[in-house]
């Protein structure tokens, strides 16, 4: 089956985790197919400065760089959970790339996409599908400061 034909259970045509560059019209191409009416994709990148709590100073911290490091499962993980909201929604597939190893600012860091045949359901299942992989899948984030500090995000 392919991401074209409405019957059955939604493909999941693409879920890797890679230590090179990510791909968005990989992703596009991936989920795509004649029956498919919307697309929904989403970037996630490696912004320049911190969102959790301010530094010892106060400020907004400034981040150079960062490392993601993913456990054995988080694979099969990533692949229960584009399964799993690819059930629960109607749409026609589902996929989901993350970076692990080194990264610099503006680097994509994860692109998920949902197909459907109306923008509403891939909107409602992509925003499910990052809500829920960063939510669950085993995939942890050094951030490195330009003030020399470091800090972990996402450990259990």
């Amino acid at each position: 089956m392919s991401a074209g034909q409405p019957a059955g259970a939604p493909v999941v045509p693409l879920v890797e985790l890679r230590e090179t560059p990510l791909d968005v019209a990989e992703v596009l191409d991936a989920v795509a197919g004649p029956a498919v009416g919307g697309i929904d994709v989403f970037v996630g990148t490696v912004r320049d400065h911190d969102g959790g709590e301010p530094g010892p100073d106060g400020e907004v911290r400034t981040v150079t760089g960062l490392e993601y490091s993913a456990h054995p499962s988080a694979l099969e993980r990533l692949r229960e959970v584009a399964t799993s909201v690819g059930e629960r929604y109607d749409v026609l597939a589902v996929a989901a790339l993350h970076r692990v190893g080194p990264l610099t600012i503006g680097d994509a860091a994860v692109v998920v996409a949902v197909a459907a045949v109306h923008r509403g359901e891939a909107f409602e299942a992509c925003r499910a599908l990052i809500d829920e992989l960063k939510a669950t899948v085993p995939i942890w984030k050094h951030q490195l400061f330009a003030d020399g500090g470091e800090e972990w995000v996402g450990t259990p």
